[in-house]
């Protein structure tokens, strides 16, 4: 792995509308040990080997990145403690992490792997990690992964706090699934002293079933959750898009992420690096830039530099979101392609 620590001058990272580029989501893998239902099709296809890139070209790739004034780099996946040699990629960007460069280095995990790798992230100088948990049930864990063990992520959840990782739980808001569940998952999460993140079902890639039926508006969550607690808005930020509550009766912080029902897009900080090399500089758009052409094709640091301000220039304004019975998804590509 190249241990160099990349400075690049020059302005920030600024898009056409002005806003400034400091967060980065780096997805190392489009493959997972799950398949939750609202995320992939049952029987998916994923990338063959010499589409994916290589360590080594995803730490060049995110160096650049942390030399042009990113701050913060989430490691996403599919699932990214399924990629072989993962900790190699995590360790190395830890470097910027140790020159101050980068301010954090996160991970989002199913959890399922968390009893292996926790301390080895945490000597990583990874601090914190968000885990997707959508039920507390196990048979209705085992339906919306497709086989999944509840048991196997609570000890993950277990193993990343014992090694001093701060957890936060994401949880996708289903609406004939866990929409009755969802205070008892909240409760659950504060009183492990977990912050809990409610997200809406995006429209991204084709999953076999009609999304209009799992959508569930996080408006009317929090108009429920107020019939009986106590929610109290918050100046918490960390880095992401959601908007955070403070809840009195169980003394933890609540967020919401609704790309549908409240967009986010006026503050957006974040673009996303594909396992593929690919970049997005909206979730919602099918806007792409190939930095993995670029550096197969012998770019040297200052060519990779110009193609990604380049890209994040033409970032768009705002996703293109909506949910509507028989419409096609707003992209055609999946979350776990994406990148978390």
């Amino acid at each position: 792995m190249d241990a160099r620590t990349q400075a690049f001058g020059g302005p920030a990272l600024i898009d056409g509308f002005g806003r400034t580029v400091t967060y980065l989501r780096v997805s190392v893998t489009d493959r997972c040990d799950l398949r939750c239902v609202y995320c992939m099709a049952e029987h998916m296809t994923f990338l063959p080997k010499k589409e994916v890139l290589t360590l080594e070209e995803l730490d060049r790739i995110a160096s650049a990145f942390v030399g042009l004034g990113v701050r913060k780099l989430r490691i996403t996946g599919g699932e990214p403690l399924v990629r072989k040699g993962v900790m190699d990629l995590i360790g190395s960007l830890g470097r910027h992490l140790r020159s101050g460069a980068l301010d954090e280095l996160t991970l989002t995990t199913n959890g399922t792997r968390l009893t292996e790798f926790a301390d080895q992230l945490a000597a990583a100088g990874v601090r914190r990690v968000n885990v997707s948990l959508d039920t507390l049930k196990p048979e209705l864990f085992r339906t919306l992964t497709r086989g999944g063990q509840l048991a196997q992520v609570i000890a993950g959840i277990d193993a990343a706090q014992a090694a001093g990782l701060k957890v936060k739980i994401n949880a996708v808001a289903l609406k004939d699934d866990n929409a009755g569940e969802l205070p008892e998952l909240i409760a659950w999460a504060h009183g492990r002293g977990c912050d809990m993140t409610l997200i809406e079902a995006m429209p991204l890639g084709e999953i076999e079933v009609d999304r209009t039926d799992q959508f569930l508006s996080l408006k009317d969550v929090r108009r429920e959750l107020e019939s009986f607690w106590t929610l109290t808005d918050i100046d918490h930020q960390t880095g992401g898009p959601a908007r955070y509550v403070r809840v009195a009766e169980t003394g933890g912080r609540l967020g919401f992420i609704t790309p549908l029902s409240h967009n986010f897009c006026e503050a957006c900080n974040r673009v996303r690096l594909t396992c593929t090399g690919t970049l997005h500089t909206c979730l919602g758009r099918e806007d792409a830039s190939d930095l993995r052409a670029v550096i197969r094709a012998g770019a040297s640091d200052a060519d990779l530099v110009d193609a990604i301000r380049l890209a994040v220039d033409a970032k768009p304004q705002g996703h293109d979101f909506q949910i509507a019975r028989a419409a096609a998804p707003a992209v055609a590509r999946h979350m776990s392609t994406t990148g978390g």
